[in-house]
């Protein structure tokens, strides 16, 4: 494996800085490449079927450019719709996201927990599937929120966020029959992370989880017997839309991503 490789992550947006983090802490010298498919957000108002073409469309020519040793889809919507898709597509390993309703199960004393993401994520079967493995003694409640995408995304560009406007997003998952009992959400959304603090404030008391460190461990697992560099490099960033303002620069430089690019 030649030391330069990148890791490269996927997202809709800027979500996937939430695992890139994790990962950067257990793995500070590997080479960044971060992928957002900002032209195509927001992928949790899309269909399916336009997700699961799109996703390994665009992944294939920026495999071929960079030769990444592995990729991250750092986006719950992408990863339970299109994984197999991009895995088939790509020959090297394809790490995905997926909601961390298996802590949450381990963490709620009351059995019932609430999952938070896109409106694609939570009505896809593979929620279903995780829930009847992992939680099946316990009341699961979703909620689609693409308010909080928009604000996470909001956010790390810059803009003000308030709590009012996190706990109006949010409310609804706590409106149905039973969410009182929620003592854990599962921000099944790599952007939600973003607005953790603005969750606890909103909602205290409820525990939140999400897949990141996970995630990040599995990275660091992966390719535990590999090459890296011997010290850190600026971490790239590709934008499918137009290029990011002042603001989201900072916010891209605070995580590493330092050189900036659009096609």
């Amino acid at each position: 494996m030649d030391p330069a490789a990148p890791l490269l992550f996927f997202d809709s947006g800027v979500g996937g800085l939430t695992v890139l983090q994790p990962t950067r802490a257990l793995l500070p010298n590997a080479p960044i490449v971060y992928f957002a498919d900002s032209a195509g957000f927001p992928y949790g108002a899309r269909s399916e079927a336009d997700i699961a073409k799109r996703v390994p469309a665009l992944l294939a020519p920026v495999v071929e450019r960079f030769h990444p040793r592995l990729v991250v889809i750092a986006c719950n919507t992408a990863s339970t719709i299109a994984l197999t898709t991009v895995r088939a597509a790509l020959d090297l390993p394809v790490v995905g996201t997926v909601p961390a309703i298996k802590p949450a199960s381990e963490m709620s004393k009351s059995r019932v927990i609430g999952v938070l993401g896109t409106q694609a994520t939570v009505r896809q079967p593979y929620v279903d599937d995780l829930a009847a493995r992992f939680a099946a003694d316990c009341t699961v409640i979703r909620h689609g929120s693409p308010e909080l995408v928009e604000l996470a995304e909001a956010k790390l560009a810059g803009v003000a966020v308030s709590v009012e406007a996190v706990r109006a997003a949010v409310q609804p998952l706590f409106d149905a029959e039973r969410a009182r009992e929620i003592d854990v959400v599962v921000l099944a959304c790599t952007h939600f992370p973003l607005l953790d603090e603005e969750l606890r404030a909103a909602f205290p008391g409820v525990a939140l989880t999400d897949g990141g460190p996970g995630i990040a461990r599995r990275i660091a697992f992966l390719t535990r017997d590999q090459s890296w560099p011997s010290e850190p490099s600026p971490g790239i960033a590709l934008f499918t839309g137009a290029a990011p303002g002042g603001p989201l620069l900072h916010s891209l430089a605070r995580f590493g991503l330092e050189d900036v690019r659009t096609p």
